[in-house]
């Protein structure tokens, strides 16, 4: 994998539209993180330390990240 592939994936969560259904408020209020809703779903952007964060979150609330 490249550098840049690298630093974009430890740096932004790609998931579908809706799976943050009740959830994505307390993202933005517990992390320092941007939660965007584009037109193929929801990217979560943040720093490396943070993304780990939300990615052990979502893994906790039942929502598995590739």
């Amino acid at each position: 994998m490249t550098e840049v592939a690298r630093l974009r994936d430890s740096t932004q969560i790609l998931l579908p539209s809706g799976v943050l259904a009740g959830i994505g408020a307390d993202l933005e209020e517990e992390f320092t993180v941007t939660v965007r809703n584009e037109d193929k779903g929801v990217r979560i952007i943040g720093s490396p330390v943070e993304i780990k964060n939300v990615c052990d979150f979502l893994a906790r609330n039942g929502i598995a990240v590739a």
